[in-house]
């Protein structure tokens, strides 16, 4: 599914040298370090947020090193979520069908049928800055998911919130995964998640 070989990223006095892993097909793998590593710097590369300086990025046997994120059938839930404050979450959620020009039934349904999968279907009339960390957390996946990428890339997708949420959407995020069958590549510095 993914493979990471021999990638060395410098963004300027940071540098990380000569990452190689595999994540296969339908995997939750979780990439764990200390805060300051670079596990951000390298998830973000892997989106194509960032050119290494060497190495090679294949998803699928297909190198993606040289293509733009758009390309790369990645979606990639950042730290903060990223939401669009202007935003409805059902519209934050229908985002990237909206980019790829589904019609308006279409995408109404589909952002209806994962949000009622999620539960959330009680939020998409909200804007994100009522939403809770949990709450705008499980907008950010339904987003990101909605699109049907090869692969997920989740950045400390748990840091905003506290213990107790922690523990129920770290369970949930397991659920996801397995009952979507997609691939996670989830970067933490907590060994409990």
């Amino acid at each position: 599914m993914l493979k990471v070989e021999n990638l060395s990223i410098q963004l300027g006095e940071f540098d990380l040298r000569n990452i190689s892993f595999e994540v296969r097909t339908g995997e939750y793998f979780v990439l764990l370090g200390p805060t300051g590593t670079g596990k951000t710097v390298l998830i973000e590369c892997i989106a194509g947020l960032h050119r290494p300086r060497r190495g090679r990025i294949f998803l699928n046997g297909r190198d993606v090193t040289d293509l733009p994120p758009e390309e790369r059938d990645i979606a990639y839930v950042p730290q903060d979520y990223a939401l669009f404050p202007n935003l409805t979450a059902f519209e934050n959620i229908a985002f990237g069908l909206r980019v790829r020009k589904l019609p308006d039934s279409i995408v109404q349904a589909k952002v209806f049928e994962l949000a009622n999968w999620l539960r959330i279907t009680y939020l998409l009339d909200r804007l994100p800055l009522t939403l809770s960390g949990g709450e705008k957390q499980r907008v950010a996946l339904a987003r990101a998911l909605i699109v049907e990428p090869k692969i997920l890339l989740l950045d400390e997708p748990l840091a905003a919130v506290d213990e107790q949420t922690r523990d129920r959407l770290c369970r949930e995020l397991k659920t996801i995964q397995r009952q979507t069958g997609a691939t996670f590549l989830h970067v933490s510095h907590n060994f409990e998640e």
